[in-house]
């Protein structure tokens, strides 16, 4: 099964295509595009093998590539590695008419994609996502960029891509840890704006008999269950192609996708990025669910229902001890959706609604941050 869904703002519009094996059709897909400069593939160091089929095949529909590999984690996105991009490109002599293509996760997507919006002023980008977290969210919507040691994804451009091609294929390469992490984006899109798809992840998991903790991670030999699977992964990215077309620079609705980022964000950067970003988004959703409880912004059901869905897809909401708190709440002031010096804090109503606000009091944040799941 293949779902084409299609980003359309007031500069741009593109199709964001999910299914199992449409990486095969990459090349069609570029030529219909009107795309035939060179090639320039940025892959995940693990996808080695895929770059170098891609490539392959690329080739023999006539493009010339050049094909780089970055190491994998969130210290890639990075001053380092973006140089080394430029130095590999302009050395190799790129041009404005050409392309970049972003192969992997959220990580290769964002240094890609900010190479991308950033050499010759900007060339064309396609996004190649293989994780499931990038599927759902972070290869839809156009923001590129790379981290600060101040702050996370400080530094950056919205520069959207001319084709998303999700192949949940791909989902089979990844570690049952980078599955499970993926799914909180997936819950987290259920939460913010579709109850229904909320529903399906908790019948997922309860009545099917699986879940993304299971060991053996995406399991494509299942051809009824992956097919299930890639429908709600397209559901989920319905969710993202809808917001981005809605508000494409975050000036409004937009904002709701970082539901669980804010306390996520500042956690990932305090331990180092040694927890993925998925699990510190879980961390983050549990948090903020709690805050709204503390506002009388939503009944304690609805942590309960969410940290039960977290669970079942292996998700902990525990902040780690080692978590220095007050470091949180300073690194909480820098996160880029500060606005006129307020913290502007996404949080649940009802599974399937949210809403902003600016004026947390400090000694709520302070006590939910105390009073961790664990």
């Amino acid at each position: 099964m293949t779902t084409t869904l299609t980003v359309t703002t007031s500069t741009t519009q593109y199709p964001v295509i999910v299914g199992a094996g449409v990486l095969a059709t990459l090349g069609d897909r570029l030529t219909e595009l009107g795309l035939r400069g060179t090639l320039w593939l940025v892959a995940d160091e693990h996808l080695a093998a895929v770059a170098e089929q891609t490539t392959t095949m690329l080739q023999a529909a006539g493009y010339r590539v050049h094909t780089i590999t970055v190491p994998s984690g969130e210290t890639s996105k990075s001053f380092t590695e973006l140089h080394r991009l430029y130095d590999w490109m302009i050395e190799n002599g790129i041009e404005r008419r050409d392309a970049v293509l972003a192969l992997g996760g959220g990580v290769i997507g964002d240094l890609a994609g900010f190479a991308a919006a950033t050499i010759l002023r900007g060339v064309a980008l396609v996004q190649l996502p293989s994780t499931l977290l990038a599927m759902v969210d972070a290869a839809v919507g156009g923001k590129t960029g790379i981290n600060h040691p101040l702050g996370k994804n400080l530094i950056g451009a919205f520069h959207q891509p001319r084709l998303v091609l999700a192949d949940t294929n791909l989902l089979a390469t990844l570690p049952p840890r980078e599955l499970r992490a993926g799914w909180a984006e997936v819950i987290k899109h259920g939460v913010i704006r579709d109850a229904s798809l909320f529903t399906a992840l908790e019948d997922l998991a309860a009545t099917r008999g699986w879940n993304a903790a299971h060991p053996a991670g995406w399991n494509a030999a299942d051809a009824e269950l992956t097919t299930y699977l890639t429908e709600i992964i397209a559901r989920a990215v319905a969710v993202k192609v809808a917001v981005v077309s809605n508000d494409e620079f975050e000036r409004g609705e937009r904002i709701t996708l970082n539901y669980g980022h804010t306390i996520g964000h500042a956690i990932e950067q305090l331990l180092g990025y040694r927890l993925l970003h998925g699990e510190c988004v879980a961390i983050g959703m549990d948090a903020a669910a709690r805050i709204a409880v503390a506002l009388g912004l939503c009944p304690p059901a609805l942590v309960e229902r969410q940290r039960a869905l977290l669970a079942a897809y292996g998700l902990t909401v525990t902040i780690p001890d080692e978590t220095d708190h007050t470091a949180i709440l300073r690194l909480i002031t820098r996160d880029k959706k500060v606005q006129a010096g307020k913290v502007r804090w996404v949080l649940p109503t009802t599974i399937g609604q949210v809403v902003v606000r600016s004026d947390v009091p400090i000694e709520v944040i302070e006590q939910v941050l105390s009073s961790s799941a664990g």
